[in-house]
């Protein structure tokens, strides 16, 4: 125990894929202090609880602004970024001295706190998550009205931070849904004036794994880090489609009559 010192206990479940444990660390309680400082403390001193001397947590930072999406871990058992959680703001809420830590569970366990994102890119990849507009000759790119601004400027903060895909029901290790995120930035990608991908972009949505995989949970949207309109996005998205799909079939048709 640290004498004289005003502590708290950073609860730790950690490990290798299949073998994982918990261990607790007691540390000193700075003003301001956060997660990710917390076990940097760790990480000078690998002390557990019981005295043992151990090897470091390890974990994933990037920016420490909430810009970069990389420290998503959970928190008491919600995901978040490690960066913006504040430790005295738990003990206050919880009334509790101990802070539970743990890895995402959607995506593959590599260390620790650690764990693989890809998916969050490769499904980026499948909903052609750049822009590609025909510009040659212009001297500036298409005019974006304000209203177009507004809703670019908010859905061009993802971090694929795997926050909403930690908390969403329809994910597991068995299912293929895309996931909000990359309906999210389908949504974003189609609203740049001048865009040549939005079809492409409705067809992989409306395939294995698409839109149809959303439960209307809404758990996405509660713990986003940047309170991005993932539902508006997701019903927003799914008309579009709707839209799509109609006229695809008219065309169809038409043309069978042709």
């Amino acid at each position: 125990m640290m004498e004289n010192l005003e502590t708290f206990i950073l609860k730790i479940y950690r490990g290798v894929p299949g073998k994982q444990y918990w261990e607790s660390f007691e540390l000193p309680l700075h003003p301001g202090e956060n997660v990710i400082s917390a076990l940097m403390e760790i990480e000078k001193r690998p002390v557990n609880i019981l005295g043992e001397k151990v090897n470091p947590v390890v974990w994933e930072q990037g920016c420490l602004e909430e810009v970069c999406g990389s420290c998503s871990i959970l928190v008491n058992g919600v995901p978040r970024q490690a960066c913006t959680a504040l430790i005295q703001e738990y003990i206050d809420a919880t009334q509790s001295r101990e802070i539970v830590l743990a890895p995402l569970t959607k995506f593959p366990l590599i260390r620790d706190l650690i764990v693989d994102r890809s998916i969050m890119f490769d499904n980026l990849e499948r909903i052609q998550g750049w822009v590609a507009a025909d510009i040659e000759g212009e001297t500036f790119g298409p005019q974006v009205t304000q209203e177009q601004q507004e809703l670019l400027y908010a859905l061009s903060q993802c971090m694929t931070c795997g926050c909403c895909t930690e908390a969403c029901p329809q994910i597991d290790n068995k299912s293929d849904f895309i996931g909000p995120a990359a309906i999210s930035q389908a949504r974003y990608f189609n609203t740049y004036p001048g865009d040549k991908q939005s079809k492409k972009r409705w067809r992989a949505l409306m395939g294995k794994g698409g839109i149809e995989g959303c439960g209307q949970a809404h758990n996405c949207v509660r713990v986003c880090p940047k309170k991005l309109p993932l539902t508006e996005s997701i019903s927003a998205v799914g008309r579009e489609i709707s839209k799509f799909s109609l006229r695809s079939l008219f065309s169809a048709l038409f043309k069978k009559k042709k």
